[in-house]
């Protein structure tokens, strides 16, 4: 209770105080003013929010970490803390679509319900077509699936919005955060919301990116796992040192094992070849397997035998991190984008920012 209590004041009152690890936060705000590109809006909100954020969560505000986060609030939002998308309003009405043609429901039918009106009295079609932000939009599939019968039959209870805010930190990464941790401000509504907010995305997203241990030789492999989860760069390093041990191609996605009831993802698989050389057995290595998201994994046996017997072969050490090899997916890109680009694009704000601090 007392650090929310400290995180209150720093956050309404700009004149008020409160311990943070290493800096005092006034210093603290002022190298992220400092560090923020000249156009941003409201540059002292947004260093007291970070400030904020770092506090909550006792990481250490040093001048890399600090970075990290300004480079993907900056890659994400540009830092806007509700991002307007191009042709969100199109998006979402083809995603609609594309759910009642799957439900085998009518176009009439579909047509109908978006025509009701909702209680801001616009209908559903105007509000969805004239979203400018995922916040808006979210909001509008609320109403939607919460008032409209055909809503709850076409999303159940899923949002199909599932990222926002300025880092674009996932909904319910949030939402299993919060229920572990002490959000430290008031929720207005629900986590969700606050989400969409830029105290609560800061929030979430510092958590997301800086709030678990990565012994990694660069921020690099960091901002990687940002876009492809926990640890998706030490595993995609360990599924190549699986190939390279038995000869089997594997995707580097970092993905371990398959979370389909009963199936056994390539990876486990390819290690299960290695079982007698490895002297383990195939229900060792997937337990190992299973704990791929966490810091544990890299303390397993199944981890330490296959590096090296693959190091044995290479004859030297291979890398314990690498960059996923993912294809990024979603109905906002209509590029060809990978979790590689992303990483490299905040990786050089990342260091661009670093030079400003100095």
């Amino acid at each position: 209770m007392w650090l929310a209590a400290l995180i209150a004041l720093v956050a309404g009152c700009a004149t008020q105080t409160v311990e943070s690890p290493g800096l005092d936060p006034a210093k603290v705000q002022a190298r992220i003013i400092h560090a923020l590109p000249a156009g941003a809006d409201d540059r002292a909100g947004w260093a007291r929010d970070i400030t904020a954020a770092f506090a909550a969560q006792q990481i250490e505000p040093n001048r890399s970490n600090l970075c990290a986060a300004l480079a993907v609030a900056g890659q994400e939002s540009n830092f806007q803390s509700d991002p307007a998308v191009p042709g969100l309003g199109r998006i979402a009405r083809a995603e609609i679509n594309r759910r009642a043609a799957a439900h085998h429901i009518p176009q009439l039918l579909v047509r109908g319900a978006l025509a009701l009106h909702g209680p801001d009295g616009r209908s559903y079609a105007d509000r969805i077509a004239q979203a400018r932000t995922e916040r808006e939009l979210s909001r509008a599939y609320e109403d939607f699936i919460g008032m409209v019968p055909l809503g709850r039959r076409l999303f159940g209870d899923a949002n199909p919005v599932h990222t926002g805010g300025p880092m674009q930190v996932s909904v319910a990464f949030a939402e299993n955060y919060a229920r572990e941790h002490d959000y430290p401000y008031p929720v207005d509504g629900s986590i969700r919301h606050e989400v969409f907010s830029r105290r609560g995305g800061l929030y979430f997203g510092i958590a997301h990116l800086l709030g678990y241990p990565a012994d990694y030789p660069s921020p690099l492999y960091r901002f990687a796992d940002y876009n492809a989860g926990f640890y998706a760069s030490r595993n995609a390093a360990f599924q190549a040192a699986v190939t390279r041990a038995s000869g089997i191609p594997l995707a580097q996605d970092g993905d371990l094992v398959s979370y389909s009831l009963g199936e056994r993802s390539n990876t486990e698989l390819a290690v299960r070849t290695l079982a007698d050389r490895l002297k383990l057995d195939d229900g060792e290595i997937h337990r190992d397997l299973s704990r791929g998201e966490t810091a544990a994994f890299a303390a397993t046996r199944t981890y330490a035998r296959v590096f090296a017997l693959a190091d044995r072969l290479q004859g030297k050490p291979l890398p314990r991190a690498t960059l996923p090899t993912i294809r990024l997916e979603s109905p906002k890109i209509s590029r060809k984008l990978t979790t590689a680009w992303f990483a490299r694009r905040v990786d050089s704000r990342y260091r661009s920012c670093m030079t400003r601090m100095r």
